[in-house]
């Protein structure tokens, strides 16, 4: 095995960079998707549809990992959900995941910032296991297939491997912080 070929590490590296991103908030893990899809695309060291499904295992397996620490650690999930919140606002709150705890699910893993509170939201508030899997392997595909649009877009617009990285990249981050920008203009319109 040569592991200085791309089609060698290029699966292993996304599969670690999105498994830990999921799991701990460190590595921009819709960069990591849109650089393999733009690799993809420009090369053929990798195959654009094993990248959409390596990333979605990846993302799933760190995402069950998150709801099952919250489930673990429930009280304490559960005091950092309460937090502030009246006990009405809880109840609705609970009500909320037992009508529509699937799209607030799949939601959650596609606004930045939405995917850790919400699945340690469910987690506390006991959302069944086989509800969250199912709901959860649909957020995380829709999730991979959107950064891999970017990658995509970027690899189509460039023929090279490292450009085409790089712009995707930068496309990446430019939506996470245009959605963070956005979901702060909506609470502060909220209240």
């Amino acid at each position: 095995m040569d592991w200085t070929d791309p089609s060698t590490i290029g699966y292993p590296v996304l599969l670690g960079g999105v498994l830990l991103g999921s799991i701990l908030p460190i590595v921009p893990t819709g960069a990591v998707v849109g650089a393999a899809a733009a690799i993809a695309t420009t090369t053929h060291h990798l195959s654009l549809p094993l990248v959409i499904l390596v990333a979605t295992v990846a993302a799933l397996a760190g995402d069950l990992v998150t709801f099952a620490v919250g489930r673990v650690g429930s009280e304490a999930a559960l005091r950092w959900v309460a937090r502030g919140q009246a006990p009405e606002r809880l109840a609705k709150v609970r009500e909320q995941f037992a009508t529509r705890g699937w799209q607030l699910v799949v939601a959650g893993r596609l606004i930045p910032g939405g995917r850790i509170p919400v699945l340690l939201a469910a987690a506390a508030l006991n959302y069944p296991l086989r509800r969250m899997v199912p709901a959860a392997a649909l957020a995380c595909l829709l999730w991979a297939a959107a950064y891999s649009v970017l990658g995509i877009v970027s690899g189509g617009l460039f023929d090279s491997p490292l450009i085409a990285t790089l712009l995707a990249t930068v496309l990446v981050l430019l939506v996470g912080v245009a959605g963070t920008l956005i979901n702060r203009w909506r609470t502060r319109r909220k209240r």
